[in-house]
C-alpha cells in the first residue's frame, strides 16, 4: 500500500503537474494531483503526491520538507484522510448547537404539536 503526501506552500508558477513531476521524478511518484480553485481553475498552492511505498514517501519528506522554491519554503508531510461527515445526505440536525429549542418553538407557533 502506498503513502499519500501533502505538499503545500508551493509558488504558483511552479504549481502545475509538469513542474511537480520534474521535482519528484527521481523518487518515482505514482500520482500527482494539483488542487485548483473550483471557480477560477487556478492552482491553490498545494498538491497531493502518492508513492508506491512508505519508504519512498518517508525519503521524500526528509529530502523536500522545508526546502525553498522560488523564495517559498514548501511543506511536505503525510496527508490526512478527509474526515467523514457525521450528517448523512445533507440532513439538518435540528438539535445541533441549540438543544432543539428552535425547532420545538417553531412547531408551537405554527400550531403543530404545541410543545
Amino acid at each position: 500500500m502506498g503513502k499519500r503526501l501533502y505538499v503545500g506552500n508551493l509558488p504558483y508558477p511552479k504549481c502545475n503537474d509538469a513542474a511537480l513531476l520534474d521535482l519528484f521524478a527521481p523518487r518515482h511518484p505514482v500520482e500527482i494531483k494539483v488542487v485548483s480553485d473550483r471557480d477560477t481553475g487556478r492552482p491553490r498552492g498545494f498538491c497531493f503526491v502518492e508513492f508506491a511505498t512508505d519508504e519512498e514517501a518517508a525519503a521524500v519528506i526528509a529530502e523536500f520538507n522545508g526546502i525553498e522554491i522560488d523564495g517559498r519554503k514548501i511543506v511536505v508531510n503525510e496527508a490526512n484522510d478527509k474526515p467523514k461527515s457525521t450528517h448523512g445526505g445533507g440532513r439538518r440536525d435540528y438539535d445541533a448547537g441549540n438543544g432543539g429549542q428552535r425547532e420545538r418553538e417553531g412547531r408551537g407557533r405554527r400550531g403543530g404539536h404545541g410543545w
